[in-house]
């Protein structure tokens, strides 16, 4: 058996990093695409590797040779790459095609080298390797019968999302054997490029064989195995966090702050969302008006606090929409310009809104960190504002509403501003959560500055949605300055003109992640290495006291089962302590963290 790859082509789409060299020549994390695609080659039983080259190709050849590692290298050259696609590539080396069993690649794949391994493994002769569709692929796909028999391939024009489900992607990696190649394929390659000319693509000979004979050609279906097909710059960026290092991969997932839906086998215990919500039929509803909401212009910032003072049930002139929380508490510290107490560890959007320069800091001197009113009484001596985030973020702990307005009417009489935060306050329980967004609460209190994220508590972090309630009008006035008359989408509008039919199933949904997290306190309790903080939030903080650093067990869990959580190593107040975040996700997806916990203490 050799192996056969195609890189004669241009790569344009990745702009710069193929402006004086092949596509298979950019690095992934430093190593060359070609050196991954040979090295995985190299060790498995062929006999030669075929290249077929053209933009840039005799520095391709002159960075390969025609040797590598003890194989031997031959080149075909494709003198007219601009001018064709892979099926003209494909038909200058038909000849090795019945030379021998062949493995067919194309050069701008990654992979794991055990793909390669199962596919000489596979006792078929004939096989494509295919994965389940997902939203980032593009191009050919496939549908197999129960046999795993390809029945059809489905070119672009023909993809229709309403089936996708049904769909598996090429990867672009074959096995055919000579005497299928010499024939079936290559009459029907010949043919092909005879008729309808060399701007074709070699998938879709295989696609025209399925409407006139009998394939007798295998899918090879991927499952967790990694591999990426990269086009562009994005491809790049993503193959680089996919195939990462140890000791770098979780460094790559943590600086992009989000966006893993690009990541579908990421099972993503970091980020804090609600997953009882949106229901099923909210859902519908966004979508029967998808067209209309991406065509059109959201209203401006009126007619968003308008929307939000109706869902929350307090003036107009209380409320402000933000484009999420985050851009409500940088315009808060643009408009106070007071010092602020805040109580480590916290969440670290606001001392870094606020600058840290004008935050004092105050460290619960116990291993769970929490606190009291009266504790937090003596530390606002010293301060303008205080910070009180209920839950907090990311100790869990939790002050009733009786002990908030203890400590609001102190403050108050203090003259000092509560910056209170209460995005995680819907998960305390039907019998603990409340709000203090309440128009004669915050008229009797302006110096009472309510932050709440929709996003989180919701479970529309991608509408991007915030608000911020106060009684001061002038406070509010100077806050909304700092916003854009546009600052939210017609998604996130929407959201807020239909919640209202959908509050009652917000709440069960609330009460049932609030079930849920407590079944999972007490399984997640029985891991021998970490001692988890009791939480009234959708997340525990969990010490690690055992076997690992937290570093060390994140690491882990991201490299060995794609199981993404958060390492608090840096924060303020973990300094030479191991403490970790675990998110509350659904009773599935919270029993899949548990087992691979327990796989782990097994070991």
């Amino acid at each position: 058996m050799h192996a056969l790859i195609l890189a004669a082509g241009m790569g344009k789409r990745l702009g710069e990093y193929t402006k004086n060299q092949t596509k298979c020549m950019v690095r992934v994390n430093g190593v060359t695409l070609i050196e991954r695609a040979l090295d995985a080659l190299v060790n498995i039983d062929i006999s030669k590797i075929i290249l077929v080259v053209g933009y840039e190709g005799e520095k391709l050849r002159e960075f390969i040779g025609d040797n590598y590692k003890g194989i031997k290298v031959k080149y075909v050259f494709n003198d007219v790459y601009n001018k064709t696609n892979n099926i003209y590539s494909l038909g200058l080396a038909s000849e090795y095609l019945a030379e021998d069993d062949t493995i067919l690649l194309e050069s701008d794949l990654i992979f794991e080298e055990g793909i390669l391994h199962k596919v000489i493994q596979d006792p078929n002769p004939n096989i494509a390797v295919v994965a389940p569709f997902e939203s980032w692929m593009d191009g050919t796909v496939t549908v197999l019968n129960e046999e795993n028999d390809i029945v059809s391939f489905v070119p672009k024009k023909g993809f229709k999302w309403n089936n996708c489900k049904d769909y598996y992607k090429t990867v672009n990696i074959y096995k055919f054997s000579k005497e299928f190649s010499k024939n079936c394929y290559i009459p029907f390659l010949k043919a092909y490029i005879q008729a309808l000319g060399n701007n074709e693509y070699y998938e879709q000979v295989l696609r025209v064989m399925t409407y006139i004979d009998n394939l007798n050609l295998k899918a090879f279906k991927l499952t967790n195995e990694k591999w990426y097909e990269i086009d562009d710059v994005q491809d790049l960026d993503i193959a680089e966090v996919l195939f990462a290092d140890f000791e770098n991969e979780l460094k790559m997932y943590q600086k992009r702050f989000g966006g893993y839906w690009r990541f579908p086998k990421l099972k993503d215990f970091c980020y804090l969302v609600n997953p009882y919500f949106p229901n099923e039929k909210m859902l519908d509803e966004f979508k029967s008006n998808f067209d209309v909401l991406l065509s059109e212009y959201p209203s401006g910032l009126n007619t968003q606090n308008l929307l939000a003072s109706k869902m929350f049930g307090c003036r107009v002139q209380q409320i402000l929409v933000g484009n999420g929380a985050a851009e409500l508490i940088r315009g808060v510290f643009k408009a106070f310009k007071g010092t602020v107490g805040v109580t480590f560890p916290t969440f670290n959007e606001y001392p870094e809104s606020a600058g840290y320069d004008r935050v004092k800091k105050f460290i619960p001197k116990n291993d769970d960190f929490s606190y009291t009113v009266d504790e937090l009484k003596e530390f606002s001596k010293d301060v303008d504002a205080l910070l009180l985030i209920n839950p907090d973020n990311p100790s869990g702990h939790f002050m009733t509403k009786e002990e908030v307005l203890d400590l609001l009417v102190y403050l108050k009489a203090e003259n000092k501003y509560l910056i209170y935060d209460e995005s995680f306050v819907d998960f305390a329980g039907e019998d603990a959560m409340f709000t203090l967004i309440n128009s004669e609460l915050l008229e009797s209190n302006k110096n009472l500055i309510v932050i709440k994220s929709i996003s989180k508590s919701y479970g529309v972090p991608g509408a991007r949605l915030g608000v911020l309630a106060n009684g001061d009008i002038d406070l509010i006035a100077k806050i909304r300055s700092e916003l854009s008359i546009w600052n939210i989408n017609s998604f996130g509008e929407y959201f807020l003109q239909i919640i209202g039919k959908y509050q009652d199933r917000y709440a069960k949904a609330c009460v049932k992640i609030s079930e849920e997290r407590d079944r999972f306190y007490e399984e997640l309790s029985k891991i021998c290495f970490l001692r988890v903080i009791p939480t009234k939030a959708n997340y525990f903080l969990c010490e690690v006291t055992d076997r690992f650093t937290s570093g060390e067990l994140t690491r882990l869990l991201l490299n060995k089962y794609s199981i993404f959580i958060k390492d608090c190593t840096g924060k303020i107040a973990f300094e030479n302590k191991q403490y970790v975040r675990i998110a509350v996700r659904d009773f599935e997806d919270n029993n899949f963290i548990i087992s691979k916990l327990k796989e782990i203490e097994n070991n």
